[in-house]
């Protein structure tokens, strides 16, 4: 069985990341020029997924591979380890983010 993308959960996925590196759906309207950014909410609320390319930029300007924004029924294990390294990363970046701004 090939893994089917979950819309919802890929669409939280979006919108950790755009909390992680402080952006608003306006700020990725204007990084992938769309024409409205309707369509930045349509992705996280799990109406719609991005496009392959809208993708593939947001994976580059998060700094994570398209398989850790993506959110299919499963994850391979090989996957997991290297998600797992670069979540906890990232959540200690936001923790000292959080901390400074008290």
């Amino acid at each position: 069985m090939f893994p089917i993308i979950d819309k919802i959960r890929t669409g939280k996925r979006i919108a950790f990341w755009m909390r992680i590196h402080d952006l608003t759906p306006k700020d990725i309207q204007k990084y992938l020029s769309l024409s409205c950014v309707q369509t930045v909410y349509r992705w996280l609320d799990g109406t719609n997924i991005p496009t392959i390319d809208n993708l593939y930029a947001l994976s580059q300007l998060f700094r994570v591979g398209m398989n850790v924004i993506v959110v299919g029924n499963e994850m391979d294990r090989e996957d997991m380890t290297p998600f797992l390294k670069q979540m906890l990363t990232y959540w200690r970046l936001y923790e000292a983010r959080m901390m400074r701004t008290k």
